[in-house]
């Protein structure tokens, strides 16, 4: 099994009902929802599909929704699309019209405010830019630095400034009550600038008394990279969105903030999650070129929780036939990971607790007996997480009986999370080694190592580690 994690984007489509079912059959370990371009109906018949799907294959892929977050993107045009030519002029309104090659409107009308003389914005990926020349009462006159085609609700960077609006908009709380109702796992927090940004989303989920949903911070503008440390210790985990990030800022930044953030979530025990690179895959091939084979190679080798698929997935020709060579590169490239090195890292960083001092201990014992698995007995999931952090070369098999802890767990590096319907110690033990030894291909004197608290369900710490031998 592989122990890197994989997450694939969907949409709602007339296929939708394979898709995902392929997805869940081809180790996909979290469907991803953006709100940016899904509404509230579309998502429940997805949520709907991955409820039935697991159900039908016994498995617990998780949930996770991406909030648009305060993104201001330009409006409508005339056909879909226009044409902006190299040294034209053009218009943006602040108030609604249909766009063309002379001028286009955007959604957040304060943005005249924010606006400063040869300010740069950024169109459809960074590959139409606008050099802002005079600012009219409700509208900004922009030369045309970089021309190219821009489309409906094309989303507009403006590395230069931070626009002066409420981070929380009416659409994501809408967006996260509706999270909350549908059991949602995680949310993906988008247009991050500050860990006062993530706060004001787990304030609101406090609101809603939600304590399953875990909060994802996306790195995507240059003030979140200077906030990197405060948005890594109030948020569960740090999504590197590169490809934003990639316009935001100078793209020869990318990579030294790439090995800055992973490292830095590895010293704070917080997730770690990247998103893909696999241009190939947006079109009728689905064949990586050997730039982005090895660019995931080494996001595999430097032990990331999990990859991300975004457009790859929606928009592309093949997105089962791309989850399916994605899966095969991480599980090769999983050869390469240095556990030992990950080990001695993370003890040197870690938490003096019972919990902290017997999940090292176990992840030392797997590494000096050569053991075939680790089975954690686990109420929160909190061990789990722990051994994760640490690296070992085996499986973490993850026995809970909260269906929201085993959901919890399906984004960390090596955990395979088991619903167990077992009371005592010895059932779960017995019951988990029974379903999973094909699995975990067990054979006679093979050895695992069993971790948990004692009396099972009654203590809220790690306190015992057991090494068992397969008859």
């Amino acid at each position: 099994m592989e122990k890197t994690k994989l997450i694939a984007t969907v949409r709602l489509n007339n296929n939708i009902k394979k898709q995902i079912e392929e997805f869940i059959k081809n180790g996909i370990d979290v469907i991803r929802l953006n709100m940016s371009y899904s509404s509230h109906e579309e998502c429940k018949k997805i949520i709907e599909l991955i409820n039935e799907a697991n159900n039908k294959f016994n498995t617990n892929t998780a949930i996770m929704m991406d909030l648009e977050g305060p993104c201001i993107r330009a409006g409508k045009f005339v056909g879909g699309k226009a044409t902006l030519n190299t040294g034209d002029k053009i218009r943006i309104y602040m108030n609604p019209i249909k766009g063309n090659m002379a001028g286009f409107s955007v959604n957040y009308k304060n943005l005249i405010n924010d606006l400063k003389y040869h300010t740069r914005i950024k169109l459809s990926k960074g590959n139409v830019e606008l050099l802002v020349l005079e600012k009219g009462l409700d509208y900004a006159m922009c030369e045309v630095i970089k021309g190219g085609e821009v489309y409906d609700n094309s989303k507009m960077y403006l590395p230069e400034i931070k626009p002066n609006r409420e981070f929380l908009t009416k659409k994501d709380r809408e967006d996260i009550i509706f999270a909350d109702k549908m059991n949602i796992d995680f949310i993906a927090v988008s247009s991050v600038f500050s860990a006062d940004d993530v706060l004001e989303i787990n304030d609101f989920l406090i609101e809603l008394n939600n304590e399953h949903i875990g909060i994802l911070a996306k790195i995507e503008n240059k003030r979140a990279v200077a906030d990197i440390d405060n948005i890594i210790k109030t948020a569960d985990g740090i999504i590197l969105d590169r490809g934003d990030l990639g316009i935001a800022m100078p793209v020869e930044a990318v990579p030294t903030i790439q090995k800055k953030v992973i490292n830095k979530c590895y010293q704070t025990d917080r997730l770690v999650i990247i998103t893909a690179e696999f241009n190939s895959f947006l079109t009728r091939r689905v064949v990586p070129n050997r730039a982005e084979v090895s660019d995931l190679a080494t996001l595999v080798s430097d032990a990331v929780d999990a990859i991300m698929l975004t457009s790859e997935t929606t928009v592309g020709a093949h997105p089962v036939e791309t989850v399916r060579t994605v899966r095969k590169i991480i599980i090769a490239s999983e050869e390469s990971i240095n556990y030992s090195y990950f080990f001695k890292k993370s003890l040197n960083d870690e938490q003096k607790s019972i919990t902290a001092t017997v999940s090292s201990s176990v992840v030392l014992g797997a590494n000096e007996l050569d053991c075939k698995a680790i089975l954690v007995m686990t109420n929160t999931g909190n061990t789990a997480k722990r051994i994760s952090e640490l690296k070992p070369p085996c499986p973490i098999i993850a026995a809970a009986t909260d269906l929201n802890v085993i959901k919890s767990l399906q984004i960390h590096f090596g955990v395979l999370p088991v619903l167990a319907t077992g009371v005592t110690l010895d059932e779960i033990t017995s019951e988990i080694k029974q379903n999973l030894s094909n699995q975990l291909q067990l054979k006679s004197g093979d050895k695992i190592i069993i971790t948990g608290g004692y009396p099972f369900g009654q203590i809220k710490y790690t306190n015992f580690m057991q090494v068992e031998e397969i008859k």
